[in-house]
């Protein structure tokens, strides 16, 4: 059998080794057009990725995507710019920045203001608060509790302002969307 390399592959059990055999060294230790194959991945190609069809010529493209999947897409999209827009959308993505931008605000600062304070003032952070803990270790835990606090915030912020307005936009849109797709289904 020809592989699509132009080699021969072998069709039979057995393991052959182009370096097992002396007789299958081209010039310069490279195996010679007749080393066979025996990995059934080796002529496992891509259809169309030039190969050749039989009569010598290039196989033919794979068709183009249908015109009516191309239509159903564009109103799809047009659904989604379309909630994009809306009054509903815009409120949610309100909400969401209400929180988010003074939440990571503080934050950072708080994160920022920790690490420039362990860089710039070492004996504000190694002075005792209790036995052997000192500045830096409450304010190294300090940095765990508020990570956790606001997790939990945004969890309950997005849980009371944001997830049923959210969840009403998702429905609207997966319905909006599915009357885009039966219009064209039924138009074919």
């Amino acid at each position: 059998m020809q592989s699509s390399n132009g080699r021969h592959r072998d069709g039979g059990g057995g393991s052959e080794s182009s370096a097992g055999r002396p007789e299958d060294q081209g010039e310069y230790g490279t195996a010679s057009p007749e080393v066979r194959y025996q990995d059934p991945w080796y002529d496992a190609l891509a259809s169309g990725w030039g190969e050749l069809d039989g009569t010598g010529g290039p196989a033919p493209a794979v068709p183009g995507a249908r015109t009516g999947r191309e239509e159903a897409a564009v109103r799809a999209r047009d659904v989604y710019l379309e909630v994009q827009r809306s009054a509903a959308f815009q409120e949610v993505r309100s909400r969401y920045r209400r929180f988010v931008v003074p939440g990571v605000a503080v934050f950072l600062t708080w994160y920022v203001g920790y690490v420039v304070t362990a860089t710039t003032a070492p004996g504000l952070m190694a002075r005792p608060v209790a036995g052997a803990v000192n500045v830096a270790m409450v304010a190294g835990l300090g940095q765990f509790l508020t990570t956790f606090l606001l997790t939990w915030a945004y969890a309950r912020h997005a849980r009371l302002r944001r997830d049923r307005a959210a969840l009403e936009l998702r429905w609207d849109t997966q319905e909006l969307t599915r009357g885009a797709r039966g219009v064209q289904g039924g138009a074919s």
